[in-house]
């Protein structure tokens, strides 16, 4: 079942021509929603302005859902997003996945990523500490000058909806990131909502609303004058 999240957006530059209709983005991570098979849950979904994947989904799978809303797709890779499956071939159905730490523009939103989760065992798409430390704060100017801008990676930011475990702890270095640019909305995966609870996906700080995005939600970003 698609998720939903209405958020109220501080930037009215994305709004200009939009006659206060909301930014309508469909975030994806980790775990296929099938009830976007159904022609008919797509077309209650309505138009879709911009699809972000947060990792862990196939190419295959990112394809069908870019062309099945007719929307431009920004993504990140996730710990699992190696091997066959991301054959040159098969990533020829996508476009290049999200440069770590550089602002992209899409919709008139402001977004910048981070792929990979926090080093665990040797296989996947695994990051030090220290190397996501160098990454983050690389980027970290930029995306204060971006301000507001969506985060989107695919590990959470340490103790924001990460999991005491080793393979499933957040970035400290993320953490920090937060802390510095205070973004509204960080968009993440990697935790799995069957240990957490379907209704846990959500925490706050400073202003920031961190959000785990496995399985699909429909996110509406509304203008500022919207009240949202």
């Amino acid at each position: 079942m698609t998720a939903r999240l209405t958020l109220g957006w501080p930037d009215p530059l994305p709004f200009a021509s939009r006659d206060g209709r909301p930014l309508r983005i469909l975030a994806v991570s980790d775990e296929p929603d099938p009830t976007l098979d159904s022609a008919i849950t797509r077309e209650r979904i309505g138009n879709v302005d911009l699809i972000v994947g947060a990792g862990d989904l196939e190419p295959d799978y990112l394809s069908f859902v870019a062309d099945a809303f007719h929307a431009p797709l920004r993504y990140i890779r996730g710990n699992h997003d190696v091997g066959g499956a991301w054959s040159h071939t098969r990533r020829a159905l996508l476009p290049e996945p999200m440069s770590d730490g550089r602002i992209v523009e899409e919709s008139g939103l402001r977004l910048v990523g981070f792929s990979g989760s926090p080093v665990y065992n040797d296989r996947g798409m695994q990051i030090s500490a220290l190397g996501m430390w160098a990454r983050v704060i690389r980027a970290s100017s930029a995306a204060q000058r971006a301000h507001p801008v969506i985060v989107l990676t695919h590990a959470p930011p340490r103790g924001m909806n990460d999991d005491s475990d080793r393979a499933h702890q957040g970035f400290r270095a993320f953490r920090w990131l937060a802390d510095r640019v205070a973004p509204p909305l960080w968009l993440h995966g990697h935790t799995a909502l069957v240990r957490r609870g379907m209704d846990d996906r959500c925490a706050r700080h400073n202003g920031t609303l961190f959000y785990n995005c496995t399985g699909a939600t429909l996110i509406e970003l509304t203008p500022p004058d919207a009240g949202g």
